[in-house]
């Protein structure tokens, strides 16, 4: 009795050893196929082995490893950069993603941020709280700021803007109310622009004295001389000169070639014209003579019409009653 239950208890055991080992083999058996299937063929470009639940299990070289939590589970993903608020690190054996500090949005490593979560601030690669003396909190850059000049909106450090408030001129780094001496206000920049002023050439020689577009046939004339504009002003630089002057000569009097034929034909001209003048001055005189003699004729007309109609009227012969009244 005793050898049929020690045996029993044998054959129980090594039943239990066989399965045991039998869903081992199994389990071994499903994980490399998962692997070895998968590693040939994963779907992302990135992944050198993966599975179906762990997602990429190694990747390529130059790639980064970052674990993506879903759910109560993580799933690799092999990227080319770490998203924001991960810093990457490289070694042989692999190239993995590190979450940056809590106050960071973002990193380059563990130990200096680049960029700071909403309610801290960045200064030298750390995100505080507050900010040392002498700087100010920006919430729109999230960094310790230097305090700006009171005529300062944005600033480099206490000494140079980059912004003036309106009304204000920039120059420099500095605000003004007023620009300073050699510069001017360019409305359209809000800056202090440098003033142009007008540049001049050398003047050109003298002109032979002439009158009226003649250089003979007088005595009195005028000499004329200019200049180039090399640069025109800015509205408020130096304007320009003069670029013509004037003066008055004396040349000895000479007749032009041809003087008197010209003359001549000049005064013939002339008589031509006043002729044609009076001519014309003689046939407006006659219009108006003969406008004045119809006017008269018209005129006289009218006054013999009016005469025969008159003695007509007082030649008409005296009704009975009227000779009797005349007797």
């Amino acid at each position: 009795m005793q050898l049929q239950l020690i045996s029993f208890v044998l054959i129980i055991l090594n039943c239990m050893d066989y399965t045991g080992c039998q869903q081992h083999s199994s389990s071994r058996h499903r994980q490399h196929k998962q692997i070895s299937g998968v590693s040939s063929g994963c779907q992302q470009g990135g992944c050198l082995t993966c599975s179906d639940y762990n997602g990429c299990l190694s990747c390529k070289p130059r790639f980064f490893m970052h674990l993506e939590r879903i759910g109560m589970k993580q799933i690799g993903v092999c990227m080319t950069s770490c998203p924001p608020g991960f810093y990457g690190t490289r070694s042989p054996e692999r190239n993995t993603c590190t979450k940056c500090r809590s106050e960071c949005d973002s990193c380059f490593n563990k130990n200096f941020c680049t960029r700071c979560r909403p309610g801290f601030y960045l200064h030298l690669g750390k995100c505080q709280e507050t900010c040392p003396e002498g700087l100010v909190r920006s919430d729109t850059q999230r960094e310790c700021v230097p305090k700006c000049p009171a005529d300062c909106e944005s600033c480099v450090n206490s000494e140079t803007c980059t912004r003036c408030w309106p009304g204000l001129y920039q120059l420099s780094g500095r605000c003004y109310h007023v620009c300073p001496e050699d510069y001017e206000p360019c409305d359209k920049l809000m800056q202090c622009t440098l003033q142009v002023h007008c540049e001049v050439g050398e003047w050109s020689e003298w002109s032979p004295c002439s009158r009226s577009g003649r250089t003979c046939g007088f005595k009195r004339g005028q000499e004329t001389r200019t200049r180039q504009v090399l640069q025109y002003p800015s509205p408020f630089g130096k304007p320009c000169p003069e670029i013509s002057e004037v003066k008055q000569c004396l040349v000895k009097r000479r007749r032009c070639p041809g003087g008197r034929r010209q003359n001549g034909r000049r005064n013939r001209n002339n008589r031509k014209d006043k002729e044609n003048q009076e001519a014309r001055r003689e046939r407006k005189r006659d219009r108006e003579r003969e406008r004045d003699a119809g006017e008269r004729e018209e005129s006289d007309n009218r006054n013999k019409t009016e005469h025969r109609h008159r003695r007509g009227h007082d030649s008409e012969p005296l009704s009975h009653e009227d000779s009797l009244v005349v007797q």
